[in-house]
Order: C-alpha cells, then structure tokens, then sequence
C-alpha cells in the first residue's frame, strides 16, 4: 500500500459517505451536495446546487430556520458546532416529511468572516418512528 493521502482520503470520504454533507454559502445557497445527500432527500446535485436551503426546510418551520442561521452567519457562533446534535424535521423532494439529525461546521473566509456552514445530516425517521410507536404505547397502559 502506497503513502496515505489525506486530501484524498478526505474527498472520497465526503463524497461516498451514507450521511448528507450539505454546504451552504452565508446566503444561504446550496454550493456542495453529495451523493448521501441525495439518497436522503431525492435532489440531484444538479438540482440543489445554487438553490436554497429551503428545498430541505418545511415550510412551517422556516422562520425558525432563517433566524438561527442568520444569526449564526452574523456571529460565526452556533449551539450545533461544538459536537450538539440537532434532530429536525425536513422534507425530501417528493414531499415526505422526514426526521434527521445533524452537526454543523462552521466555514470563515481568509478575513475572518463567516463564509457558510457545512451540515452533516443523517436520516433518522424509522429510529424516531419507532421512538414515538414506543411512547404512545406507555402512555396507553
């Protein structure tokens, strides 16, 4: 085996991972989707490039969604980055609702300011499923 490559190693990492890695430009465009991304949510990399992030957001829960990632662009500070995870609902492409959990990392420009975020986002709608099923037959008994 040759010498370990970490660019490379990192990149194939990104690329075919199960999990959504979703980079998102501090307007909140989609600039990087790969390939676990749309496993989960149905788009195409053609199709979510350069859309916005509200091709993931219910729209219910939007609002919520602009204000935090709006003050995070402007603080460069989130509750998510330092190893949270966060379980959200989303919407896949054909509509479904789905359950994902996710982390953030956040990306500065060479002057400091905030230039995106990254999400790591894995589908968790059958653990959740499960979960409620479980608590609704508690409460019944």
């Amino acid at each position: 085996m040759g010498d370990f490559d970490p660019e490379t190693f990192a990149s194939t990492l990104v690329d075919k991972m199960a999990d959504a890695v979703i980079f998102a430009d501090a307007q909140g465009k989609i600039r990087f989707w790969n390939a676990g991304a749309q496993r989960i949510f149905g788009h195409s990399p053609a199709e979510a490039l350069g859309q916005s992030l509200d091709i993931i957001t219910p729209e219910a829960l939007r609002q919520r969604h602009w204000h935090g990632f709006d003050k995070t662009m402007a603080t460069g500070e989130s509750r998510y980055q330092a190893g949270e995870v966060l379980a959200v609902p989303a919407i896949r492409q054909d509509g479904t609702r789905i359950s994902v959990e996710f982390t953030i990392i956040p990306f500065h420009d060479e002057q400091g300011r905030m230039a995106g975020v990254a999400a790591i986002m894995r589908d968790v709608t059958k653990t959740f499923n499960e979960i409620r099923s479980l608590r609704k037959q508690l409460a019944g008994n």
